[in-house]
């Protein structure tokens, strides 16, 4: 990742413990954690002085309900002020229960009512490809578009046209990331990524606590004519629940 802050993972719990009063949505917003910290430290050409850049990749972030922790792996790379995560879901503050792409820099899309964001990451890359022509492959780093999704959002109708239009329009800036942890209603017989494969993307599973297998899965180079889905393994909603609702007992034990 190109950036000039010097943040590590280990500060991320600090900065989660800021926010307070969505504790509902603490569950969904750590299953995204792992991979938008790998996406930021080491994936994406962005940085928070290329924020318009029209060579930078974008990142959308479908899955918009608890956006905890896109907050703080923003403030950790320098895109927001650390200490302003503090005032997370108050009156005024930039930080709602749902990203704004007006309020935040480096937002690309306003999210939380599911099932918009792979769509519009599909719009973007058609975009991009017209612009640039489809074919060849972009070089590593160059204007791709990664849009994050969970598995129950992909129950979202509008997610299978996304998948369809991508497939068939051999859309190799894009990349879906699906946050994987068993909260589908239905499922996909063989596994979520075969209902990409079925319309003609590459697909790679991995775990989102190998940081390295992640990034590699992420930052592989595209296939002329095939876009990408990345089926992330979590440990689900609950563990991460249960670790933040002990951090933040433990910080109110300790006052």
């Amino acid at each position: 990742m190109l950036t000039e802050q010097h943040a590590v993972y280990s500060d991320l719990p600090g900065l989660l413990m800021l926010m307070s009063g969505d504790e509902k949505h603490d569950p969904a917003a750590l299953s995204t954690l792992d991979t938008l910290w790998v996406l930021y430290d080491r994936v994406l050409d962005v940085s928070p002085d290329r924020t318009d850049d029209p060579e930078r990749d974008r990142f959308l972030l479908s899955k918009g309900h608890g956006p905890q922790a896109y907050y703080a792996v923003l403030a950790a790379k320098g895109y927001v002020d650390r200490d302003s995560l503090a005032t997370f879901g108050s009156f005024g503050s930039p930080f709602g229960y749902h990203p704004d792409r007006l309020l935040i820099p480096g937002v690309e899309i306003s999210s939380g009512s599911l099932g918009h964001g792979l769509a519009i990451a599909a719009g973007l890359a058609l975009g991009l490809a017209t612009k640039r022509g489809a074919a060849p492959p972009p070089p590593a780093g160059k204007a791709r578009v990664f849009c994050l999704v969970g598995d129950a959002e992909l129950d979202e109708g509008s997610n299978h046209e996304a998948i369809a239009l991508a497939g068939r329009l051999g859309l190799d800036r894009l990349t879906a990331i699906v946050i994987d942890n068993d909260s589908s209603s239905y499922g996909w017989p063989g596994g979520v990524e075969e209902r990409f494969v079925a319309e003609g993307w590459v697909a790679r599973r991995t775990p989102s606590s190998d940081h390295a297998a992640l990034a590699e899965a992420l930052d592989s180079p595209a296939e002329a004519g095939r876009p990408k889905v990345v089926v992330v393994e979590t440990d689900g909603k609950a563990n991460g629940w249960r670790s933040l609702s002990d951090s933040r007992r433990g910080a109110t034990d300790a006052q």
